[in-house]
């Protein structure tokens, strides 16, 4: 038995997923003609309260393909020091749209409104690039699966407001905070400019991302996804995995956020680890003692089949996610005691 916690992309459909899949109708998804992929794209607009969908193959075409509709070359985006769309997207904001990337030193991932302020003060003549977009990250990766606080979102969107920002959330794991938090989709598509969730981490579909956002904003993604390769043909056997997950999988979240609440407390109280950070969804960031070593601890544990994350700086990610069952639960649990 292998338990697999590198991360919450690593499921693998569920019969029910399977046979959607097996079963969907499809067409030529380049002409609008593929009917489920259609329908995903109208159940995802009416789930946020927002004008229209685009299907993506990954969240990384589709954070780019935001930043690339709301700038021009030679703009400024800002974002968290630890966001995704700067450390974990292969440096696309350069490559795809020119722009640079203004960072903001926050908390695990998450700033505040008067720090957004700050950033963006100060000079705007020739020498500075234009200030055009800021963008968010929730849950945050890297912060450990923290939460924003829905009224500092609030407050930053004031920000954007009275600069001129575009404002977009990066939503890989916005269903985690949904759930978490007792929010709705709603409350984000009435928030955000363009919106990006991602199917196939918690939610368990093998692939696929979805971009939210005006009429507007979609008819030019939809230009800017054929630039990027991003056109695709009979995509409905993976838009119908993608309906299945957000008419079965959401709830479901909650398991997996309590799972991780366990592993906590279980790391919490073995002597060998240092800290554990705070745990809100599903994934748990601890550190081990300099004498354990994070990768002497990591190694270990793949020798029991168990597989975790290095982080850099001494900090190692556990996720958990649908495929991470009871008896996986019980047997990481044992092993990380007995270590």
């Amino acid at each position: 038995m292998i338990i697999d916690l590198i991360s919450d992309t690593v499921t693998r459909p569920t019969k029910g997923m399977m046979d959607a899949m097996m079963n969907a109708k499809v067409g030529d998804d380049v002409f609008k003609m593929d009917p489920t992929v259609n329908e995903l794209q109208e159940k995802a607009a009416r789930l946020f309260g927002m004008e229209d969908a685009l299907f993506f193959p990954s969240g990384t075409m589709a954070n780019q393909t935001a930043i690339k509709l709301h700038t021009q070359p030679g703009d400024k985006l800002f974002c968290d020091k630890w966001a995704h769309v700067y450390n974990y997207e292969g440096g696309g904001a350069a490559f795809n749209s020119g722009v640079t990337c203004s960072l903001i030193d926050g908390n695990r991932g998450m700033f505040t409104a008067e720090q957004l302020k700050k950033s963006v003060a100060g000079r705007s003549d020739i020498h500075v690039p234009y200030s055009r977009l800021v963008c968010m990250e929730n849950t945050t990766n890297k912060g450990g699966g923290a939460c924003w606080d829905f009224t500092e979102l609030e407050k930053i969107k004031e920000v954007c407001k009275e600069n001129h920002l575009a404002y977009h959330l990066d939503g890989a794991r916005l269903f985690n905070a949904l759930v978490a938090k007792n929010e709705t989709a709603k409350q984000y598509g009435q928030l955000f400019d363009t919106i990006s969730i991602c199917l196939s981490k918690g939610l368990g579909a093998p692939i696929g991302s979805i971009l939210l956002g005006s009429k507007e904003h979609i008819a030019k993604a939809l230009r800017i996804r054929k630039l990027l390769g991003g056109a695709m043909r009979q995509v409905g056997f993976l838009a119908a995995a993608g309906i299945y997950a957000l008419e079965n999988q959401v709830e479901r979240l909650a398991e997996d956020h309590q799972k991780a609440q366990l592993i906590g407390a279980v790391l919490s109280s073995c002597n060998y680890v240092t800290k554990v950070e705070e745990i809100e969804t599903n994934i748990i960031i601890f550190y081990v003692d300099e004498k354990v070593g994070d990768m002497n601890f990591i190694n270990k544990m793949k020798a029991k089949n168990i597989l975790l994350t290095p982080m850099g700086d001494g900090k190692i990610r556990i996720v958990t996610h649908h495929d991470f069952t009871d008896v996986m639960l019980e047997k990481l649990l044992l092993e990380l005691k007995n270590f």
